[in-house]
């Protein structure tokens, strides 16, 4: 029961890896609020854990800073503190994008391939990305990370807590696979977090990321089945991560266990890319 008697947010919860990660904190002892745009899952989320006890279940869309600022203090009136905050929110696409054209040209191009033809498709997306799909992945992967961390410190500091935060980055920060928007918006969280951890740790609030490759999520519905083939490939664990392997790895974080771990990006890929 590492978390008894501390409160933890955790956006994204409403499925995936949100929801385990909510779910792990909660059996530990921690009362969790659990966010998402779903109120239908996210409800779904606390029910499972246990209802009430285990905390409650909350919509919020974290790229609007001013539904953030009130959401925190929602907690802050419920539960009178914040111990542990932790950003999982995430997009990999957004509308005006490319996503589609890019499947499309990779499923020709695998076609071509199978064929031991040369190919003349190519797996562009930056050229069909426009500002609207740019904008769209940063403002939740970047920006509403910004704006829950700085409300939840500001929290944490009103009421004199050594907190810690984790984000949900992505092996893709370091190894540039996938698209830009989400590559950059993932990487961006390293250079943010290792800032803030010299910010803070006077204060003795620790921040980290948590870099997971692939992991069994909704996402990865909109993955091929030779994608995802190759991705096991390149596994040498040979497997995909499953959303309680990474809660395990934040609530370590996010615990008294990590008491020393402060602007670390830990990867959690099964060896698919090692930084």
């Amino acid at each position: 029961m590492r978390f008894a008697n501390r409160v933890a947010v955790v956006t994204g919860a409403g499925q995936g890896m949100g929801r385990a990660i909510a779910q792990r904190l909660a059996r530990e002892g921690a009362r969790v609020v659990a966010i998402d745009m779903n109120e239908a899952s996210v409800r779904e989320t606390i029910e499972q854990a246990g209802g009430e006890a285990a905390g409650m279940a909350q919509v919020c869309n974290i790229a609007d800073s001013a539904a953030v600022k009130r959401l925190f203090e929602v907690v802050d009136a419920k539960y009178g503190r914040l111990d542990a905050l932790v950003n999982n929110a995430g997009i990999g696409s957004a509308r005006g994008d490319g996503f589609n054209k890019l499947m499309a040209r990779m499923a020709e191009r695998g076609q071509q391939l199978a064929r031991g033809e040369t190919p003349t498709v190519y797996p562009d997306i930056t050229i069909d990305m426009e500002d609207e799909g740019w904008h769209g992945v940063l403002n939740v992967n970047l920006n509403g990370t910004f704006y829950c961390t700085r409300e939840a410190l500001r929290l944490m500091i009103r009421h004199g807590i050594k907190g810690a935060i984790v984000n949900i980055s992505s092996t893709s920060a370091l190894s540039g696979e996938g698209a830009p928007h989400y590559a950059a918006s993932k990487a961006a969280l390293v250079g943010m977090v290792r800032s803030m951890a010299r910010e803070l740790g006077p204060r003795g609030i620790r921040i980290n990321n948590v870099m997971p490759g692939a992991v069994e999520t909704p996402i990865l519905k909109n993955v091929s089945a030779e994608w995802k083939a190759q991705m096991i490939a390149a596994i040498p664990l040979g497997r995909i991560a499953e959303p309680t392997d990474i809660a395990s790895v934040v609530a370590f974080l996010a615990s008294d266990d990590a008491a020393m771990i402060t602007g670390a990006d830990i990867v959690a890929n099964g060896g698919s890319y090692f930084k």
